[in-house]
């Protein structure tokens, strides 16, 4: 069977020839669909207080295991294209995030 992947996010909220922007929105316990990274992008953590990545075992990420952090409202993150995974919310609050995808990297 063939996998779906969804996209990174749970919405685009913006997009122009230089990045497209998304937001991601989990409620506890709440999975993203599982996405591949094919731009660079920046992660901008606005709230929540854990969340964890679930790669795919042919993720090119930065991550190859799982991994879960806290999360820091208004820390800026730089990711690398290739990441094959799953967000996954493993705090008790609603988790939000701002991802800009540069499009010319």
């Amino acid at each position: 069977m063939e996998r779906q992947l969804g996209g990174i996010g749970s919405k685009v909220l913006f997009e122009d020839d230089k990045v497209r922007i998304w937001e991601l929105a989990l409620a506890p316990g709440e999975r993203s669909d599982v996405h591949r990274h094919d731009l660079d992008y920046y992660l901008v953590q606005i709230g929540g207080d854990r969340i964890a990545v679930e790669p795919e075992p042919d993720s090119e990420g930065e991550y190859k295991e799982y991994f879960a952090a806290d999360v820091v409202p208004g820390v800026v993150v730089p990711m690398k294209r290739g990441g094959v995974e799953t967000a996954v919310n493993v705090g008790e609050r609603p988790y939000y995030e701002i991802i800009v995808e540069l499009k010319d990297a």
